[in-house]
């Protein structure tokens, strides 16, 4: 009887331990895919930019030359970018992307230069959808980060580690944040206006 007792238990322990570290699991693999669920979200922002880009230039053709460089660098980064996203260059793809909204952050200077184009509906709606795609793809990459952030807290937990240490080639990732590499933090950093 007692050796039925102790079988019991053990069972009862077994699957318990079983049921532990299938949620375990499953919420690692959860918070792997909402990781690259937000690296998506970040893409279909940077594909709405480029579109919008594509548009404004196309308005402000009439009123400057400034479109012809401009379309130039923002096609030139975007191509970086989405060769470095295919080679899986995380680095380079963040600083080809972190490129084009330096020209974005431009886009007001210019459009103070020209009055025309100030008074222009067309290139003011998607002067305002540049701003709003901007805010939108901070938001995202934010998301992303916080997403990375929960997920290497959660694998570092004590018993999550050890699911992680026995089921690494599945679970154990190295997502890259989204940032700025130290020589462009430096850059913004010791940048002055000089007005």
């Amino acid at each position: 009887e007692t050796i039925v007792k102790t079988l019991i238990i053990v069972m009862v322990v077994v699957i318990a331990l079983f049921f532990i570290f299938v949620g375990i699991y499953n919420q690692l693999i959860a918070l792997i895919e909402t990781v690259k669920n937000d690296k998506k979200q970040i893409d279909i922002q940077l594909d709405r930019r480029y579109k919008v880009f594509e548009s404004l230039i196309n308005v402000v053709k009439k009123y400057m030359n400034y479109e012809q460089t401009t379309l130039k660098d923002v096609v030139a980064l975007r191509n970086k970018a989405q060769t470095a996203a295919s080679a899986g260059d995380e680095k380079t793809r963040i600083d080809a992307e972190n490129g084009i909204s330096k020209i974005a952050s431009n886009l007001n200077f210019v459009f103070e230069q020209y009055p025309n184009l100030k008074a222009d509906k067309s290139a003011l709606q998607l002067q305002e959808e540049i701003v709003n795609t901007e805010n939108k793809l901070a938001f995202a990459k934010q998301a992303y980060n916080d997403s990375i952030e929960r997920y290497n807290a959660t694998k570092k937990s004590f018993f999550q580690a050890m699911v992680v240490t026995a089921l690494s080639a599945k679970l154990n990732f190295d997502f890259p944040y989204w940032g700025l590499d130290e020589g462009k933090i430096q850059e913004q950093e010791n940048y002055k206006v000089n007005l």
